[in-house]
């Protein structure tokens, strides 16, 4: 990830710009921010940004994923260790608390941090100090804490799989990143992106895409997020074989791309259609329903009695 630039980060949906309006204001904070999104959002991405925007964006982003580091290991890759702390411990280490002293530290999926870090961690946030294992003094750090996580930390909460206390000081300032699906100007934008950054990646020249190829691409439900579509898009560019990017060149199996309830298929009933056409029409106007209504040509009070309509039926 070196050389690239954080700061900027590319969308045409407006939550995804209220949301970076918000990381900008408080980034120059020292507030612990929680950011949580689906996978493959960007949530790391967003991390990285606040950082970016920040006094602290000179020094180097520290980053570690509590789900990756095996339970025994988290303890000594947090706080570090000093020699002889344990065996196999022949020399004194510090931890990534140390090594982000000064400068932003990402706890990426802190929902999967054990209970007893938890409350290591705790205490790390209220006094500004770790320690290390086999440590006999604490060791001063300033560092700003964001933690990400794909899961509800309250529902964890609730169920005593994460300490109440530690959420709410993680939760100072709490950031929501829209999953792709709900930002329908953004899978345009960001297709066209991804297939010029994987040109230039992969040495071969920039390919456009159909119109009926971006309709494929608006209708899928986008499991996997931003991440998904930026694989997605490299495949089609490099698997495509005219200097246009069609419909049939997308590379989104025909098993996955079934499941979609998203898109007109042979059979559709006139109501499942209008369903549909409205849901998506809500969908292009952010949930506009005045905008909604005009581009249907319907009343508001019509479309109103429609969704709630949808909505009796788990729409």
């Amino acid at each position: 990830m070196a050389g690239r630039d954080f700061s900027v980060i590319h969308t045409a949906d407006r939550k995804m710009q209220a949301v970076l309006e918000t990381a900008e204001n408080i980034a120059g904070s020292r507030a612990t921010v929680l950011i949580h999104g689906e996978s493959g959002t960007g949530k790391e991405l967003l991390a990285r940004f606040i950082h970016a925007k920040s006094q602290r964006a000179n020094k180097r982003f520290v980053a570690i994923n509590c789900a990756a580091v095996p339970e025994g290991l988290l303890e000594s890759e947090l706080f570090g260790y000093e020699k002889g702390a344990f065996t196999g411990a022949d020399y004194s280490k510090p931890g990534k608390f140390e090594l982000a002293n000064d400068s932003t530290f990402l706890l990426d999926e802190i929902s999967e941090m054990p209970l007893l870090l938890q409350a290591k961690l705790l205490r790390v946030i209220q006094e500004s100090e770790i320690e290390r294992v086999g440590g006999k003094h604490p060791i001063k750090v300033n560092v700003r804490l964001i933690a990400t996580t794909n899961r509800s930390l309250q529902e964890m909460v609730e169920a005593g799989q994460f300490r109440e206390d530690l959420y709410y000081r993680l939760n100072v300032i709490p950031m929501e990143i829209p999953p792709l699906r709900q930002r329908f100007k953004d899978i345009e934008l960001l297709s066209h992106l991804f297939v010029e950054m994987a040109a230039a990646e992969n040495g071969v020249p920039v390919k456009r895409l159909s119109q009926m190829a971006m309709q494929t691409l608006t209708s899928w439900d986008w499991p996997g997020n931003v991440r998904e579509l930026q694989n997605v898009m490299e495949r089609s560019l490099l698997l495509s074989k005219g200097q246009i990017i069609e419909a049939e060149d997308i590379a989104i199996t025909e098993k996955r791309r079934s499941k979609s309830e998203k898109s007109l298929k042979p059979g559709m009933t006139v109501s499942e259609v209008e369903k549909l056409l409205i849901l998506k029409t809500l969908d292009f106007t952010e949930q506009n329903r005045t905008k909604a209504a005009q581009l249907l040509g319907i009343s508001i009070r019509t479309l109103r009695n429609k969704i709630n309509e949808y909505k009796q039926v788990g729409v």
